[in-house]
């Protein structure tokens, strides 16, 4: 095979991966490649003003597509300005594939300006960290790191590039990565032992994150929910893990403190957990929150979540789809017909509450200018759209009229980096270009990547964007009231630091600033006008709804 620069055979390698997009912001140690990107044919380089929104983009692209997603950083500087987001990754297990450059080799021992431990920056973050330092494993150090980013439990990988190295000729061959199949299922007896312990439940709970999502496995969840008549909350959940609608599902679990998820187990006599690790808060429980004697299984392909924190009855290493539909068999067989009238009794009792409860919430009349957006956006839109979620204590507000109910509908922000909300709605869109994609950030965490709406303009990304604006970072204010609460500190004035309202920002000038279209809305019959013109204009179109 004919010998080419490295860097032209890096894209090549790339392109056999279907990695044709990269996310970056660009620096002089990597002129080079990024010389060849904008000669290579069929590759695409999306620019971003920082590298956190570059990352913040590649995130949201990366879940909106499902695969893996090419990040460029800049050397150190460049590397540390995105590590924050990177962790939002490594937290939620987006398969990034992040390269950064850096002077050369040559330059190792010289310790001259802006070098820096890359891999070291970089480990805590990130699935694996690397540097190639040979012409000849440029390609296969890059085919290494797409592997473990895309094999569950998948995450951000790391390749340090040196210029010097792409600079050589190099002949390795271009071959697409061969990612190892997971979709394992275990092995009879297992399930066999899983189906005794939860069936006996009388009150059955079940824990799910997105490993669910990732393994297409909605459908069986509900299965086994409904065989055993349980309660389903979301852990660590980020995606459609199961429709809203469901009646069994109960909602999140937070990520705060940890007796408010102990209050949800705290009765259960059989915990079944999917897809996610126990418990992901802030602030968790030291001691087990499952009751005494209460059976607890738990299934997922990372093996190192099964009873990492407290101990289990059964931890079954296997892909969630292929474990639940097996689950699910075996209880049709075992479960008796008083148990299964029990569990029928549970399903028809939560069905009846959810009627309930939707009457009540059709009979309030909400009308904030928030609520009146939200209205309006998902009658005009009969809730077809990608949410990307950011809204953090506006949430909640967010998925009563515009419910996660469809796998890739609804993305939710994760792992506590701020920023994600504006720059995910863009990579969304970018992958899902059919789809109207809507970013709701609060005001606060906008603020780290508004330079997204920058990119989307420049890109011709036709995102749309809502600010939840309530001038403060409204959830430090309930998380200390939290803590004044737990050791008997008398309420008083929030922290002068948690503030935003001066000066006032002027989010739809910031947006016309960067070249987008924005407006503002204080009043409910404002927002009705709003929602018109933001669906209505061919572009990036950011609304500040004031709260």
């Amino acid at each position: 095979m004919e010998a080419t620069p490295g860097r032209e055979r890096l894209i090549e390698q790339f392109k056999a991966d279907g990695l044709n997009v990269m996310f970056g912001n660009p620096g002089t140690v990597e002129q080079g490649f990024l010389d060849a990107v904008d000669a290579a044919e069929d590759f695409h380089y999306v620019l971003a003003l920082q590298e956190t929104v570059a990352a913040g983009i590649a995130d949201g692209y990366a879940r909106a597509t499902g695969g893996a997603a090419l990040l460029q950083l800049h050397s150190g500087v460049g590397l540390g300005n995105g590590i924050g987001m990177m962790y939002q990754s490594l937290r939620g297990h987006t398969p990034l594939v992040v390269v950064a450059g850096d002077a050369g080799v040559r330059y190792d021992a010289m310790d001259a300006q802006m070098a820096s431990d890359l891999v070291a920056m970089a480990k805590p973050v990130t699935k694996y960290a690397t540097r190639v330092t040979d012409r000849h494993s440029v390609l296969r150090t890059v085919r290494r790191a797409v592997k473990i980013a895309l094999t569950p439990p998948r995450g951000p990988v790391f390749v340090a590039l040196p210029m010097d190295v792409l600079d050589e000729l190099n002949s390795e061959p271009v071959l697409p990565t061969r990612v190892p199949l997971t979709d394992v299922a275990p092995s009879p007896a297992s399930v066999g032992r899983a189906a005794e312990l939860l069936a006996s439940a009388e009150r059955p709970v079940v824990l799910v994150g997105d490993g669910v999502s990732l393994s297409g496995a909605q459908r069986e969840l509900v299965a086994v929910a409904e065989l055993l008549g349980a309660d389903v909350y979301e852990v660590d959940s980020s995606e459609v893990n199961i429709a809203a609608s469901h009646p069994l599902r109960r909602g999140q679990s937070g990520h705060m403190f940890g007796p408010h998820s102990k209050e949800l187990v705290a009765g259960a006599d059989g915990v079944l957990i999917v897809g996610t690790y126990v418990f992901p808060e802030v602030f968790p429980e030291l001691e087990s929150p499952f009751r005494a004697g209460a059976k607890v299984v738990h299934i997922d392909l990372n093996a190192y979540e099964i009873a990492k924190n407290h101990p289990v009855d059964l931890g079954l290493a296997a892909d969630p789809k292929q474990a639940l539909r097996a689950l699910a068999g075996v209880l049709e067989r075992l479960l008796s017909p008083q148990r299964r009238a029990a569990a029928a009794s549970r399903l028809d009792a939560r069905t009846r509450e959810r009627a309930l409860s939707a009457r009540g919430a059709d009979s309030e009349q909400d009308g904030t200018p928030m609520a009146v957006f939200l209205r309006t956006l998902a009658e005009r839109t009969g809730g077809d759209l990608i949410v990307f979620d950011e809204a953090l204590t506006t949430s909640p507000l967010v998925t009563r009229y515009l419910p996660p109910e469809r796998p890739g509908d609804y993305h939710l922000t994760r792992g506590g980096s701020l920023g994600v909300g504006l720059p995910g709605a863009v990579g969304a869109k970018l992958a899902r270009p059919e789809r109207l994609v809507v970013g709701f950030a609060g005001d606060g965490g906008s603020m780290y990547t508004y330079q997204a709406l920058w990119t989307a303009v420049r890109h011709g990304i036709d995102a749309k964007f809502v600010v939840c604006n309530n001038r403060k970072y409204r959830l430090l204010d309930d998380n200390i009231a939290q803590y004044w609460r737990e050791r008997d500190i008398p309420e008083h004035g929030f922290p002068g630091s948690f503030d935003l309202s001066h000066p006032e920002i002027d989010f739809a000038g910031l947006a016309r600033a960067l070249g987008a279209e924005g407006m503002r809305v204080e009043k409910p019959d404002e927002a009705v006008a709003a929602v018109g013109r933001m669906l209505e204009h061919p572009g990036p179109f950011l609304v500040d709804v004031q709260i």
